[in-house]
């Protein structure tokens, strides 16, 4: 009997080593931590990258609520406006709905969610309609004023706003950590990359997650 509790002891203590991430397959140690990301699950992402197009409606809905729950992350998303021909107007864009959403106390997950209604609008123009809005910003900037029910002239006005800026120039430093494996980039407590290619399931990106949060 206590042979067999030894073995079942250590057959559980090797599946824990077995599951214990790896730096450098798993996950990537920042040199410099990310501003304003301890306690938060970073989201590092581009209008007009399929990958997180792909993570955003396959991948996301079913592991941020589990990771707000399980390990209390907030999830904080990141628009890089280097990639994309309207990255820079998408990203003041978008800073100004999440600081409006914040504002409101709405999730970037809800349905109610400006963020939310903004990003989704210009995800499906762009990677299921084909829309490349050639005809110029006003037609990009049309696809996100029209999904939100903010107008042009109101955008005009708030992106020149002191906590839009802020956030945009916070954002650009995003760009550093994303040319490390390319984007969708997930960064736990600003410290701890996440390497997407070693992901094979939903359950074991929450437990990566869960690992991360708990290193030091």
């Amino acid at each position: 009997m206590f042979k067999k509790t030894l073995l079942a002891v250590g057959l559980s203590l090797f599946a824990a080593a077995s599951m214990a991430a790896t730096e450098g397959t798993d996950y990537v140690k920042l040199e410099k931590p990310m501003v304003n990301a301890e306690g938060k699950l970073t989201k590092i992402f581009s209008y007009d990258c399929p990958f997180c197009f792909k993570y955003d409606v396959g991948v996301d809905p079913k592991v941020l609520p589990r990771i707000e729950k399980e390990t209390g992350l907030a999830f904080n998303p990141i628009h890089l406006e280097t990639k994309g021909k309207y990255g820079r107007i998408g990203s003041e864009f978008l800073a100004m709905c999440l600081l409006r959403d914040k504002a409101a106390g709405v999730s970037v997950e809800s349905k109610d969610s400006l963020f939310k209604k903004a990003k989704d609008a210009v995800y499906v123009a762009y990677h299921k309609k084909g829309e490349r809005w050639t005809s110029g910003e006003a037609a990009f900037l049309k696809t996100m004023t029209d999904a939100t029910g903010i107008s042009a002239d109101e955008f005009a006005k708030a992106k020149n706003d002191p906590a839009v800026k802020a956030m945009c120039d916070e954002w650009k430093l995003s760009y550093d950590v994303a040319k490390i494996q390319g984007i969708p980039a997930y960064v736990v407590n600003g410290k701890y990359l996440i390497m997407t290619k070693s992901i094979r399931s939903l359950d074991g990106m929450v437990e990566l997650v869960k690992e991360l949060k708990d290193m030091k």
